[in-house]
């Protein structure tokens, strides 16, 4: 094994480095968001829709620049916190210098939205390239400079094979109680889930369900649900590091605790106590499993142009309309269905939440239960749990099970969820990146081509140092989303972009493993094929990222 190569400054360099590099990005930001508020504006002074929708591209491009800025004081924040603990080594280093001087080169020089989607400071934001010289500091000069170089990501790649690639890649600046929920979760991932996981999404076979009771005996399913209701009550940052940690196994099983989590945020943020004593001890101890029925065909993103329809008849409500890509629902045994109870009541005024009991099906039989019927939607990746699309024709549910007994406030209830939803699928996102990273990282080892292991030659080792920069960024974006939510902060905005960047590092990070394996790659019998399909999701649900760049814009753009 090579030694590692010198990097060029101290740790402490890095930190002080890092902040006032940030402190510039805040302001390109700012300026930024200024420049782009001016094309938006109606004659009230406020964000015009219209014109809005017209310079997507500028404030989609703003979202962006604004979630760089914000992942280059998080590096600045972890590197910090690291050096007062005395644990900000030579890889966590090198760990903040690539990652702040990659993001901060492109925040001056050009970031992908997507493939095929550049956001510039120059053409899109509209700042002069001499304007841009104010922002663009002596220290952000040192931090681009120094960062993301040859000498450095080859002193990674070495840090990281020394380490033997198996573990995760530096200190995630987490406590020793978060670093052992994550260990536990890692052993459990290892032993029960890894081995398995590719053959479950070759066959489109359910998880079994001896996966899901062990899961329950982990507390994975009551890890944030208050103990008064037979939870653990643990912090929301404790669902990340779970969820990272199980969908760094399978996404399937690592997504299994996140549908409870939702089903118990609904309910523990609307329902009445009635409502809470009935279903959340059994959410916590898995004896309940749930299924979110929100989407309907040709509405997508557009909740309040929902149309599924119950009506109050006696003692129960009667659903009728159509659902689509439900996950999970054939095992479920609560749904939590967002229907139209106001038809007089346009857009989501009309909307309320019910709690529908049913009873589990089999691929057999799906939906044993009147007035229910669906088919499944066979998908690319995200498999285990199987997609569907659902018929209600005079579904019967209690009518105390209408969340919190109030009508109208479905939409608003459903609201309450988004943020918890967005973080835990940006450390889902974690998760799949962090697998890719693993297979990518042994093929690499593993393959010989011209009388060395992949490794040895620099493109392949610089896709493997940009995995694990990307990870650390987006990991430190989620965390800190989680931190303040766990503070009873509003975290929207902060969540929508840890949500946003995570799902493209994943996308990146299997992109480049399959690239590592070349033709194998492409091959159903290695598992990085079902890595890059799992990762594909990530960037459509929970917020496709055009809604989530969409969101965040008109955010920054209304807080001006």
């Amino acid at each position: 094994m090579s030694a590692s190569p010198a990097i060029q400054s101290e740790p402490q360099d890095v930190v002080s480095l890092t902040r006032q590099a940030g402190e510039s990005a805040k302001k390109l930001v700012a300026e930024a968001t200024r420049r782009v508020r001016t094309r938006v504006l109606g004659s009230d002074g406020k964000v015009d829709p219209a014109k809005l929708e017209t310079e997507q591209h500028a404030a989609h491009g703003l979202a962006w620049l604004a979630t760089y800025g914000e992942a280059v004081r998080e590096l600045g924040t972890y590197a910090e916190r690291l050096q007062a603990e005395g644990r900000l080594g030579e890889t966590e280093t090198l760990l903040v210098k690539i990652g702040v001087g990659e993001y901060l080169d492109q925040m001056f020089g050009g970031i992908p939205m997507s493939q095929g989607e550049m956001v510039r400071p120059t053409g899109s934001l509209g700042l002069t390239g001499k304007e841009l010289l104010q922002y663009r500091t002596d220290a952000v000069e040192a931090a681009i400079h120094d960062g993301n170089t040859a000498a450095n990501r080859a002193a990674l790649v070495a840090k990281i094979r020394e380490g033997g690639g198996s573990a995760t890649i530096g200190a995630t600046g987490l406590d020793e109680d978060m670093e052992a929920i994550r260990s536990e979760m890692r052993r459990f991932g290892q032993a029960e889930v890894v081995q398995q996981a590719h053959q479950w999404h070759l066959d489109n076979a359910y998880i079994p369900m001896e996966i899901v009771t062990k899961m329950a005996e982990l507390g994975v399913f009551g890890l944030t649900i208050p103990e008064e209701y037979g939870g653990m009550g643990l912090p929301k940052i404790s669902m990340c590091v779970v969820s990272e940690e199980l969908s760094r196994a399978y996404i399937g099983v690592g997504s299994l605790g996140t549908r409870t989590e939702i089903a118990a945020e609904l309910i523990l943020g609307g329902g009445t106590e009635e409502q809470k004593q009935r279903f959340l001890p059994g959410l916590a101890s898995g004896d309940i499993l749930p299924t979110a029925v929100f989407t309907e065909p040709n509405t997508g993103s557009d909740l309040a142009s929902l149309r599924t329809k119950a009506v109050r008849d006696g003692d129960v409500w009667k659903i009728s309309g159509n659902k689509t890509w439900i996950t999970h629902p054939v095992r479920a045994d609560i749904m939590t269905v967002l229907v139209r109870t106001k038809p007089e009541e346009k857009g989501h005024r009309g909307l309320s939440m019910l709690i529908a009991e049913k009873p589990r099906g089999s691929d057999e039989d799906p939906f044993p239960v009147a007035g229910l019927s669906g088919g499944e939607i066979e998908v690319l990746g995200y498999r285990g749990m199987k997609e569907y699309e659902l018929a209600f024709e005079d579904f019967s549910v209690p009518g105390g099970n209408l969340l919190g007994e109030v009508e109208g406030k479905g939409f608003a209830q459903l609201m309450q969820t988004f943020e918890s939803a967005r973080i835990q699928t940006a450390a889902r996102a974690i998760g799949v990146a962090q697998s890719a990273l693993d297979v990518g990282l042994r093929y690499a080892e593993e393959r010989q081509q011209f009388g060395k292991a992949l490794i040895n030659f620099p493109r392949v080792a610089d896709k493997i140092a940009m995995m694990a920069v990307e990870i650390n960024i987006a990991r430190q974006l989620t965390y800190f989303s989680a931190r303040e939510k766990d503070e009873g902060k509003r975290c929207d905005l902060e969540a929508g972009m840890a949500k946003l960047l995570g799902a493209r590092v994943a996308w990146a990070a299997a992109d480049n493993a399959l690239q590592i394996h070349g033709g194998n790659g492409f091959a159903l019998e290695y598992t990085v094929s079902r890595i890059l399909c799992d990762a594909r999701i990530l960037s459509i649900f929970e917020g496709a990222a055009e809604i989530q760049a969409q969101v965040i814009a008109r955010r920054l753009l209304e807080a001006a």
